[in-house]
């Protein structure tokens, strides 16, 4: 069930509240930029992300297939969310970054469950070989 939660940078300038299912899943990729980054999201539709303050803020990487955003706060380096379009993942997405969201406890993001994805290889159907390094 979605439930509105609420994410920040590290130093706060960068503000977002967000409609997300966390027991749909939370996923970690194996592109180049995913697993040196760590990154751990949750992908979302646009609609259901709001940016609420830091837009001018934000800072924006692409590179490879141009298919995402990368946004991070210019101040501390953080990027607590990204944008882009997969068809192969239904199009239109918001990649929110999980630890990012402040409403979450240490205990509550030890239960998320994990989708593990094969960027690397757009392959986003199926889990990377190993993923225990992700």
């Amino acid at each position: 069930m979605k439930k509105t939660y609420h994410g920040s940078c590290h130093c706060g300038r960068v503000r977002f509240e967000a409609d997300i299912d966390l027991e749909a899943g939370t996923g970690r990729c194996n592109c180049s930029f995913c697993a040196k980054k760590r990154a751990w999201n949750a992908i979302i539709k646009p609609q259901d992300f709001r940016l609420l303050s830091g837009k001018d803020d934000l800072s924006d990487y692409r590179f490879g297939s141009q298919q995402g955003n990368h946004r991070f706060c210019r101040h501390c380096g953080i990027g607590a969310f990204g944008e882009g379009y997969v068809e192969e993942i239904g199009g239109a997405f918001v990649s929110v970054g999980v630890a990012c969201l402040d409403d979450l406890t240490p205990e509550a993001l030890a239960k998320l469950p994990i989708q593990y994805m094969d960027g690397r290889h757009d392959n986003w159907l199926q889990p990377p070989k190993v993923t225990s390094y992700l």
